[in-house]
């Protein structure tokens, strides 16, 4: 029983040397992120079928450790675009709860007074400098960002979130390519969550790995790494934005992950085989990240103080945001670029 007991001390003392790089403070955050994607996505996906949020949404329910990871790596002034699935990497910025669950519903108190929705999140304070419906198209902006931030060396990197099947479109390798020419310092971040909307990217790619075995192509390292690990994505970010604040240029990563639901709302995800679904809910990022908490030595207490306030938080930011009336009709003139004429130019 002594040998026993003196093994196990043994190996919790090396499981803790094995993450002082990482460190209890910066774990407890990451874990509060994964929890307030999950609990927020969740609870919007709860007021659709309550008919308060209208259209559909598209839910990283599953993914939630690769945008907590890189959210915790983060400076506040750096930059994140990300996609129409892009709750998550909105809501790791700081953005208010209230505020995002007002945009869905359409409401005054919206991050965008409601005219954006769930596919335009946007956050220019936060750095959330927006979601982008259309597949690919902020690969290039997020390169720009990038170009005027090594022009004006401020230190700051612009980070690109972007799925599988993004690597099949012309910008992804325009964007790739300038960025490496340029030495630009941009993080590309590749959510492989197997499928492209209903197709497994398996059936349309001539590589095993979408983004990581093109990464080559561009003179930069093919880097995988688990997407559901935050401790493994959080590192892998760190490393990355290193490089790109010392001039060192782009990385392209590969986070292998899985979404538990299906595309959007309108998706029943009936394509996907028998078992794959149950296969990666053993593998759910938030679950195994409790358990690894515990394991580390954080007290039950701390995890369960944390999981109370994130579900209050939200509690409260639902209400605030049913609370909260329609924007006036004026809005909808308001923010408006252009008028068809000459005298936006002046």
């Amino acid at each position: 029983m002594v040998k026993r007991a003196q093994t196990k001390k043994k190996a919790s003392a090396k499981q803790a040397r094995l993450n002082d790089d990482i460190g209890e403070e910066t774990r407890l955050t990451m874990y509060r992120l994964q929890l307030e994607i999950r609990h927020l996505e969740q609870r919007a996906h709860d007021l659709f079928f309550q008919n308060l949020i209208k259209g559909t949404s598209h839910l990283a329910l599953g993914q939630e450790a690769i945008a907590s990871g890189f959210g915790a790596a983060l400076r506040p002034n750096d930059y994140t675009f990300c996609t129409y699935r892009g709750h998550a990497h909105t809501l790791v910025r700081g953005t208010s709860m209230t505020g995002m669950l007002g945009e869905l519903m359409g409401k005054e108190c919206g991050m965008l007074q409601g005219k954006g929705g769930s596919m335009h999140l946007t956050d220019v304070e936060k750095g959330a400098m927006g979601s982008y419906a259309i597949i690919g198209a902020h690969l290039p902006i997020a390169a720009g960002a990038a170009w005027q931030a090594q022009y004006n060396k401020t230190g700051q990197v612009a980070v690109c979130f972007f799925g599988d099947g993004t690597t099949n479109i012309g910008a992804f390798h325009e964007a790739l390519n300038f960025a490496a020419i340029w030495k630009l310092p941009v993080v590309f971040v590749c959510e492989n969550n197997l499928y492209m909307e209903y197709t497994p990217i398996s059936d349309v790619t001539a590589v095993e790995h979408p983004a990581a075995d093109r990464a080559s192509a561009y003179g930069l390292d093919s880097i995988i790494v688990d997407g559901n690990d935050a401790d493994a994505v959080y590192r892998i970010a760190v490393t990355a934005f290193d490089k790109a604040r010392e001039g060192g240029g782009p990385s392209l990563i590969e986070a292998k992950t899985y979404r538990h639901s299906g595309h959007s709302r309108a998706d029943p995800a009936s394509y996907r085989p028998k078992g794959e679904l149950e296969a990666w809910l053993k593998k759910d990022p938030i679950p195994m990240y409790r358990q690894r908490l515990i394991d580390f030595g954080v007290k039950e207490s701390i995890v369960k103080n944390i999981e109370d306030s994130v579900i209050q938080a939200v509690d409260e930011a639902t209400e605030a945001a049913k609370a909260s009336p329609p924007p006036p009709v004026d809005y909808a003139f308001t923010d408006v670029w252009a008028d068809g004429g000459s005298s936006w130019r002046n």
